[in-house]
């Protein structure tokens, strides 16, 4: 059968490889197995039950969840295929933005998972005239519970509606629209139509990895990144295509444990959980102790010497395997086939070092409005350091000013509602602007210098730019976060968020009295110069203009609860200069 937009995937699936576990979810310590007819009857049920709630092709529905689940992927399927567009949204933004999206949207209904996101939604319904009901997937006392809605679509005799709806339903019709979470600024509502997503899984196809010992029917994926991000939800579609089972992890905490029950082959990965699952790795091997850790350092001398990737060679790359990466592996169910990476640059030595280990990472690029990917590296073309080749249908341009422009059948439609921002979007010549900063080399592949927004002139009209700055400093074990700032200054600067548990552990070392705090902690002077040796190093390798000269220490951690990062682990620089606005004027000197 030809797949031409979403809720078509699902069919083919149960056609080519109809399974006892499509998805998988865990309730109550259980996994939850649901088939793939079981998991198409359900969405048939969605789609009858919400037509006899009086809802209408084009009508606009939210669907929130603290963690990926299976009743997500029945919504979606009963929305998609009955014309509602799906609005997902992130679950730790504030109520005020679920405000403003559930009003620009005129959302009708929402679903969310659980008391804590109803509790955020019902704060701000009465400013939402056109919310009719929300409805949860947890029990919750006093609410009205999703099965109402399938209870309401038990009765069959209506699916020929369903089935009229869905033959009228074009390839260009908007499917969904994903407001943004951005680093500045109100969401932005992006429209994707079915064919965007589905071309973009089309050309996604070939850059997954295929081994001949193992039968894509039996293959799994963990899935434990936000559905609602376009990355893992075209994933999540690309998954089902190929017949894979979907595992939805329980969260990022219980990702350990999960991996280790699921053992799975494919896994989405954010660079910041590369760097976290590295740091555990080499906290792990470094405070083993005695022969253990001489062994561990031994081996990862051997794999950071290397410059390409390739297999164990020799007597002693062989042994360091057996002894070493085979439990980094193993540390990752032992059956990973390759990891995807997105959403931000990942760090070349970072993905040489995975890589090496034998765990192989393919780095790509993209963004919500491109649904989601423009390049990915390949099995068979893969460079580190690099994104990999564009998809074979779309056609990247790179502009005078080094932006990175591209066109093709998986650029989305526009913003809803902003016809000027859509226009301000794209070049004379209908390209789309990316607003980051690259190259594509002699070979093909695409390289990310950096983010144009992102980049910034000094004082002395110096262009810097800074998130390549920032992986080069993240390599240091005392340095979780850093943001490097100088706009209009004289000289770049950096705001650090030292790694306080790594701290305290080389300050016991040491015989260092540095406190126990994160604000006790980033006030010692110790720990401060010892990171400024670190950023000395790091200054090594820059240009005068590019070289860091002061730094501060930030007194808290900073994560997506506290504000300072977006759901994907990116850097929301203008609020965090905002909220340490002291520390970044006692860099510069000015008054405060």
């Amino acid at each position: 059968m030809t797949i031409k937009r979403l809720f078509d995937i699902p069919h083919y699936a149960l056609e080519k490889y109809p399974k006892a576990d499509m998805f998988v979810t865990k309730y109550q310590g259980e996994w939850k197995k649901t088939s793939t007819q079981e998991f198409i009857n359900q969405g048939n049920k969605i789609s009858r039950g919400l037509l006899k709630l009086g809802i209408k092709p084009g009508d606009k529905i939210a669907l929130i969840t603290s963690n990926s689940r299976t009743e997500w992927a029945i919504m979606d399927l009963g929305l998609s295929q009955i014309g509602v567009v799906s609005v997902p949204v992130y679950p730790t933004i504030s109520s005020e933005d679920y405000e403003f999206i559930f009003n620009n949207a005129e959302i009708q209904y929402c679903f969310v998972s659980d008391k804590e996101l109803l509790d955020k939604v019902m704060k701000v319904k009465h400013n939402i005239p056109s919310l009719q009901g929300i409805f949860t997937f947890d029990n919750v006392s006093g609410a009205a519970n999703w099965k109402e809605i399938l209870d309401l679509g038990e009765d069959d005799s209506t699916q020929i509606e369903v089935e009229d709806l869905s033959k009228a339903i074009n390839t260009e019709d908007l499917a969904t629209i994903i407001y943004t979470s951005g680093t500045t600024g109100k969401p932005k509502g992006v429209m994707l139509s079915h064919n965007n997503i589905v071309s973009n899984v089309l050309g996604s196809m070939p850059r997954i990895p295929k081994v001949k010992s193992l039968d894509y029917k039996d293959s799994k994926a963990l899935s434990f990144l936000p559905i609602c991000h376009i990355f893992e939800r075209m994933l999540f579609y690309l998954y089902q295509y190929n017949g894979f089972s979907i595992y939805f992890a329980e969260s990022i905490d219980k990702m350990g444990e999960n991996i280790k029950e699921v053992k799975p082959h494919y896994m989405t990965v954010v660079p910041r959980l590369v760097e976290k699952v590295y740091d555990k790795i080499y906290n792990t091997g470094a405070s083993a102790g005695g022969l253990k850790s001489k062994i561990f350092f031994w081996a990862l001398n051997l794999i950071t010497k290397k410059t390409k990737v390739s297999k164990p060679s020799g007597l002693q790359e062989i042994l360091a395997d057996k002894l070493v990466f085979r439990k980094w592996r193993e540390g990752l169910g032992g059956e990973i086939i390759t990891l995807v990476s997105g959403s931000a640059a990942l760090s070349p030595r970072l993905n040489l070092i995975f890589q090496n280990a034998g765990i192989p990472i393919l780095e790509g690029y993209g963004l919500t409005e491109t649904s989601p990917v423009i390049s990915v590296n390949s099995f068979e073309k893969m460079r580190v350091g690099t994104v990999g080749h564009p998809l074979d249908n779309l056609h990247v341009k790179i502009q005078e000013d080094g932006e990175i422009t591209v066109k093709g059948p998986s650029i989305f439609k526009g913003y809803f509602k902003n016809d000027e921002m859509t226009k301000e979007a794209f070049t004379e010549d209908g390209y789309f602007r990316t607003g980051d900063i690259g190259h594509i080399d002699s070979d093909g592949f695409l390289q990310i210098t950096d983010r144009k927004k992102e980049m910034f002139k000094t004082s002395g009209g110096k262009y810097v730019a800074p998130q390549t700055i920032e992986n080069l400093a993240k390599a240091s074990k005392f340095i979780e976060q850093i943001m490097v700032v100088g706009d209009g200054e004289k000289m770049p600067c950096a705001l650090v968020q030292p790694d306080f548990e790594f701290a305290k552990n080389w300050a016991a070392r040491n015989n260092l009295n540095i406190g126990s705090t994160p604000a006790e902690i980033a006030n010692s002077k110790e720990l401060k110069e010892r990171i400024e040796k670190e950023i000395n190093k790091i200054n090594e390798n820059l240009g005068n203009w590019e070289k860091i000269k002061k730094i501060e220490l930030t007194p808290e951690v900073w994560s997506i609860d506290s504000g300072l990062l977006t759901p994907t682990l990116k850097l929301k620089r203008k609020i965090i200069k905002e909220k340490f606005i002291n520390l970044y004027n006692k860099m510069y000197e000015h008054n405060q």
